[in-house]
């Protein structure tokens, strides 16, 4: 699609492809080095992807973390994908966040990605 900021990536800003996904930085980063995982093909659902796009996917993870490990001291990860409008999807062109976190980056960073509902992010074990 011409209008989708994800359809024709600028080869410079790529640090890792395939032939079904690449691997950028976030324009708009939430932590030093947060990069984005992206399929080469358009489409708006994680769920509508094939298996060689999540086999892909699943490399670039691993593949971006072990550039990360060499450059970057992160003491964790949050690896996350916002599925549709009301998850917070802005871009119609799935993509997957990986997020360095590092101590004290946060107050409590308990509840990780549960964080996304603030009054959800603590819970207790009953």
């Amino acid at each position: 699609m011409k209008d989708c900021p994800f359809c024709n990536p600028d080869d410079n800003r790529i640090l890792w492809r395939d032939e079904n996904v690449y691997v950028i930085r976030d324009l708009y980063p939430v932590s030093p080095s947060h990069t984005l995982i992206i399929p080469f093909r358009h489409f708006a659902s994680i769920f509508d992807a094939t298996s060689e796009e999540l086999s892909s996917i699943a490399k670039a993870l691993t593949i971006r973390k072990e550039q990360l490990e060499q450059s970057l001291a992160a003491d964790g990860y949050n690896i996350g994908v916002n599925e549709g409008i009301a998850a917070g999807q802005t871009i119609p062109h799935v993509h997957i966040h990986l997020i360095p976190r590092f101590e004290r980056d946060v107050d409590d960073p308990r509840g990780g990605i549960r964080g996304v509902i603030p009054e959800k992010k603590i819970y207790r074990n009953k």
